[in-house]
């Protein structure tokens, strides 16, 4: 469903949730070093943590006191940082006494960051002797800076599963809504010193957001709008590829192995969503961790279409992504995360007849379980 739905966008955490839950708006991009021009994958993510716990400083859950307190994380997180050569990522935390965001839109200020749905400026710093001296934080040294003009072009809306009555029940431990699966996004980033410059029809962006209680395992993700027809050469300018899940818990039960499933195709959103149990979806993905390349197989059909999808990233250029959860725990301590993964997907009819073969770079992709 490419069906825009800004309330899914608004701030989550009330009643439970304000006490045991994380929400967090996502962005990633693409953009060109101003000297060089050489493209540079980003990604920056407002992440909010337990605000009805909020103390005047944040408070940290891996620091070894909370942790020995079995005191739980409260703080407003600002994530930052790049894939790639040297990928890193950049963590400042406030508390949440200082985080304002109305209840019927998003408008995000805190210290001097800010996030619409149409605009996002701020910075996150952590200097070498920061990030060796506090593990709590979780993060590497790095400054960075962004000044970025949003534009969300098509959306992968979950359906009923996100809905406002699930909400209020929290039905699911972990909600999700891609209000931007092709976002165009203009505006100038700041990495170390360096100077990128993002240009809209070139920044292959995206932006989601997801809210819960705790996090799934597995995690996968992958998102693509930079796709191209193998068949005809076309690059299809109105077109994006989303996957996200592993093992989502409604009412507090495991679904294991399920994923939901956009490609919107030229207008035409193809759809391989578990919850929409009358389109007959079947899904199987696997992840293989690989010395140089990880990969990625999704495939999936529903009782009109069926899509098989690759997807490569290479290692060095991939982040162990670092999360903590709501109760204080970091259980994904083997959450690869990247930027510039690279695949194919093709596309059929029920009938087996090929509606198209297409190759999608500049992917998001991510995939971790928890320790075993």
């Amino acid at each position: 469903m490419n069906k825009s739905d800004l309330k899914r966008d608004y701030f989550m955490l009330k009643g439970p949730l304000a006490k045991k839950g994380y929400d967090w708006w996502w962005h990633s991009l693409t953009a060109y070093n101003k000297k060089t021009g050489e493209p540079r994958p980003f990604f920056i993510e407002y992440f909010v943590c337990n605000p009805a716990l909020a103390e005047e400083e944040p408070t940290l859950g891996q620091l070894p006191e909370n942790k020995a307190a079995g005191k739980p994380p409260s703080y407003c997180m600002v994530k930052a940082g790049t894939w790639g050569k040297n990928p890193k990522q950049i963590h400042n935390f406030y508390s949440m006494k200082y985080f304002e965001c109305p209840d019927d839109e998003l408008n995000i200020r805190v210290g001097d960051c800010s996030l619409t749905e149409t605009h996002m400026s701020g910075f996150s710093r952590v200097s070498e002797e920061e990030a060796r001296e506090h593990p709590e934080f979780m993060c590497d040294a790095g400054e960075m800076r962004w000044d970025l003009d949003i534009d969300k072009q098509i959306a992968f809306n979950v359906g009923y599963g996100a809905n406002s009555l699930f909400r209020k029940l929290n039905s699911f431990e972990m909600f999700w809504h891609a209000e931007g699966i092709k976002t165009e996004y203009s505006g100038t980033i700041w990495l170390d010193g360096e100077e990128y410059e993002v240009i809209p029809e070139k920044s292959y962006g995206y932006a989601d957001k997801n809210w819960g209680g705790d996090f799934t395992s597995p995690w996968l993700w992958i998102s693509s709008c930079n796709i191209t027809s193998l068949i005809t050469g076309k690059k299809l300018n109105n077109s994006a590829f989303e996957a996200g899940g592993g093992r989502p818990k409604a009412f507090g039960i495991a679904i294991p192995r399920k994923l939901l499933i956009g490609f919107y195709y030229e207008g035409t959103m193809y759809e391989y969503n578990f919850a929409r149990f009358w389109n007959m979806v079947k899904i199987d993905f696997d992840f293989e961790e690989g010395d140089e390349v990880h990969t990625w197989h999704v495939n999936a059909t529903n009782k009109n279409s069926r899509m098989e999808l690759v997807l490569y990233c290479k290692r060095d250029e991939m982040l162990l992504i670092n999360y903590e959860a709501p109760d204080g725990q970091k259980r994904h301590n083997r959450l690869w995360n990247g930027g510039n993964g690279w695949g194919e997907i093709k596309l059929y009819k029920k009938d087996g007849t090929l509606i198209d073969h297409v190759k999608i770079e500049n992917a998001g992709c991510e995939y971790g379980e928890y320790d075993k």
